[in-house]
């Protein structure tokens, strides 16, 4: 006599209906090297735990995958130049530092910053103003040096141009920012400066930047 027809299929988790004619399944063992997926609110994520490649070659695994960013100047050596202190210390570390002609740096975004709870509550953005403060801030280390004309003391911002928002900046993010001097008038002071900032290397604010460095 032949198995009812729903225990002669497969079992939603990959297993088969015993030859002894009891029509209970029994789930196959999961590979532990097999894909699983799981629900979180309405988006489907999937966790792999493959380690190894299809070559057989062991992978590197994800969080050796990409090196750290460069220390060219550390927060304690931008401390030393710019004036700037908590919560408007923007700059966390150079990565490259020209001092007179560029540099760029780097300001890890987070949940912990104070302008979170309200630049949105509900939707987490990093002000516009506050990115373009932070260029600016990457600007100072250039010129904030007396052997390239400028001063240990103060700049200022002049004036700003051609500002573009290209795409919004929230926590997690890592905004990479670089500065290079345009044009700079040593007998007033004056910088003209370029500015992108990055993230993921897509450009997410851009600029021009006129600074006036002094000790007034």
């Amino acid at each position: 006599m032949g198995l009812p027809a729903r225990a002669q299929k497969n079992s939603g988790f990959g297993g088969r209906t015993s030859n002894t004619g009891r029509d209970s399944e029994k789930p196959m063992q999961q590979s532990p090297f097999s894909a699983s997926k799981f629900r979180h609110g309405s988006n489907l994520a999937v966790s792999c735990s493959f380690n190894e490649s299809d070559s057989g070659r062991p992978e590197i695994p994800i969080e050796k995958q990409f090196p750290a960013f460069p220390t060219v100047l550390d927060i304690n050596q931008i401390r030393e130049i710019l004036p700037h202190r908590f919560p408007f210390l923007l700059v966390d570390r150079v990565i490259e530092y020209n001092p007179g002609v560029s540099a760029v740096g780097i300001k890890n975004v987070t949940i912990n910053d104070n302008f979170f709870p309200g630049h949105f509550p509900e939707r987490p953005i990093m002000p516009g103003v506050l990115m373009v403060e932070a260029m600016a801030q990457v600007g100072g280390l250039v010129m904030l040096q007396p052997e390239v004309g400028g001063s240990r003391e103060n700049f200022f911002f002049a004036g700003i141009d051609k500002v573009r928002f290209r795409k919004p900046v929230i926590a997690g993010d890592t905004l990479v920012m670089r500065m290079t001097l345009v044009k700079l008038q040593k007998r007033f002071g004056i910088a003209k400066m370029e500015g992108k900032a990055y993230v993921g290397g897509e450009v997410v604010c851009e600029g021009e930047f006129l600074m006036a460095t002094g000790s007034e």
